[in-house]
């Protein structure tokens, strides 16, 4: 089963929208396998952003994500890791569809309340990133079969 990573930014806590976040996953089908609120360390952002190193708006990215809480997740399902983004809507709040948690809750481009994994592949390393294996509980949904052929 597919999995991804995806972190609720300090804008989004700061805003109540954690339970938000989490109805519109398990509305679509999607299981909880791993939640944690935290702290960030710095050293973990910059591993986090190390793809984003070079660029003007790097240190800018660090510096907020540990200036609040955030919640880091991972969701497990078919097709989750594009499902997610499409649920997530487009990086820029004023570009993002409405129906998308950027598009009814973002306001701009540097507080866009979500990240989500990109690809499976970047959603592997993120995951084992912020979470070790034995923090993710594998389960079955009781309605699986309502959702899966």
């Amino acid at each position: 089963m597919e999995r991804t990573f995806l972190m609720i930014k300090p804008d989004g806590v700061q805003r109540n929208l954690v339970g938000e976040v989490i109805k519109r996953l398990e509305a679509k089908g999607f299981t909880l396998v791993g939640l944690k609120m935290m702290k960030v360390s710095r050293e973990l952002a910059e591993k986090h952003y190390d793809v984003h190193k070079e660029r003007p708006f790097f240190q800018g990215l660090v510096e907020f994500i540990i200036s609040a809480p955030v919640v880091a997740m991972v969701w497990e399902g078919d097709g989750v890791v594009a499902s997610a983004r499409k649920i997530i809507g487009a990086t820029n709040p004023l570009t993002a569809e409405p129906g998308t948690i950027r598009g009814d809750y973002g306001v701009s481009i540097g507080r866009n309340l979500i990240h989500g994994s990109d690809a499976i592949e970047t959603a592997q390393r993120e995951v084992a990133l912020w979470f070790k294996e034995e923090e993710l509980v594998s389960w079955e949904l009781a309605i699986g079969p309502w959702l899966y052929e």
